[in-house]
């Protein structure tokens, strides 16, 4: 007769949907999302709101009160609300005597700029780019030491160069020739090494490799393969160093004498000394600050006009090279 003190073991019973509390041991709660606190979320929108404040106001409103300037007459400009918007007929008053003055000089300094920038823009390209590629994608004797040195010349303030520009210029005879302006704007090691990071971050080497063993030389690899897919950086290094070109002041300040050479930032600081209220002696020749106001906008417009039209290539070439393969 069996004992009957050792029982048979039980089956568990199985596992029903529709029984509260039961869960069998291959069942994992999912862990719960913790939902931030309202603390927490007030600050965050307290900061985003304190940023984008300070940035209107040190940044949106000067641009803004820029823009109505122009547009008022200089009493105007003094009385009524700095926001204030004055009149088209103001505006069209403000450009006829802007463009009155010396002899349409304003235009003339425009096409000086565009001049100088476009040229140098050029041949900055065409060092540039492919001094990149060579130090990126060749090893040369010498080569870690010319990246150094133009790292060190990238960052030297451009200010500290202008003296020894000037007397190696002045020793070939170029000063007040637009020559002087537009060989230091060509040198731009930053784009140098813009390109530099490109082509070693960005560019598969494989692909360079294939292409050369396909029997290409390393100026069609170069001028086939590497630089179609360089568009990016070429329109980032294009862009800057046009923006560099068109807002230098001191170098066309010091290397050019004539007010007929002037770029329009050179221009637009001239044309601050005619205005009375900083120079009471300018008599017949005076500008008021309306049509300063408005010169300073016809300064800056093409640098934004660039910026549109360049902003898609401009985009994609700051985030070429930020992750790699």
């Amino acid at each position: 007769m069996p004992n009957k003190s050792f029982a048979a073991p039980v089956a568990a019973a199985p596992h029903t949907e529709g029984e509260p509390g039961v869960m069998s041991l291959t069942q994992h709660r999912a862990p719960e999302r913790r939902r931030p606190r309202p603390q927490r979320r007030v600050a965050s929108q307290l900061l985003t709101g304190s940023v984008l404040t300070v940035f209107v106001v040190f940044f949106v409103l000067p641009v803004l009160w820029l823009v109505l300037a122009a547009t008022k007459t200089d009493q105007q400009l003094i009385h009524d609300n700095p926001l204030s918007f004055g009149s088209f007929h103001a505006l069209k008053a403000n450009w006829d005597a802007l463009t009155a003055f010396q002899d349409n000089a304003v235009m003339q300094w425009l096409g000086n700029s565009a001049l100088y920038s476009v040229i140098s823009l050029v041949i900055t390209l065409g060092i540039a780019v492919p001094a990149g590629y060579a130090l990126a994608m060749t090893e040369f004797r010498g080569r870690h030491s010319l990246l150094v040195a133009t790292l060190v010349v990238m960052l030297m303030p451009n200010a500290t160069l202008v003296v020894p520009l000037f007397l190696e210029l002045n020793a070939v005879r170029l000063i007040g020739t637009m020559w002087s302006i537009i060989l230091p704007y060509s040198f731009y090691p930053f784009g140098v090494y813009l390109t530099y990071i490109y082509f070693t971050t960005a560019v598969p080497k494989d692909l360079l490799a294939a292409a050369r063993m396909d029997g290409c030389s390393e100026f069609r690899v170069f001028w086939h393969i590497a630089l179609p897919l360089a568009t990016p950086v070429i329109a980032l290094v294009g862009f800057f160093s046009f923006v560099a070109n068109w807002t230098n002041y001191f170098l066309p300040y010091v290397m050019l004498p004539e007010s007929s050479q002037m770029p329009i930032q050179v221009g637009v600081g001239s044309l601050l000394s005619s205005v009375p209220s900083f120079n009471p002696t300018v008599g017949d020749l005076a500008i008021q600050r309306p049509q300063l106001a408005l010169a300073t906008l016809v300064a800056i417009t093409p640098v934004l006009i660039v910026f549109l039209f360049a902003q898609r290539f401009l985009v994609s070439g700051m985030l070429a090279g930020a992750t790699k393969d």
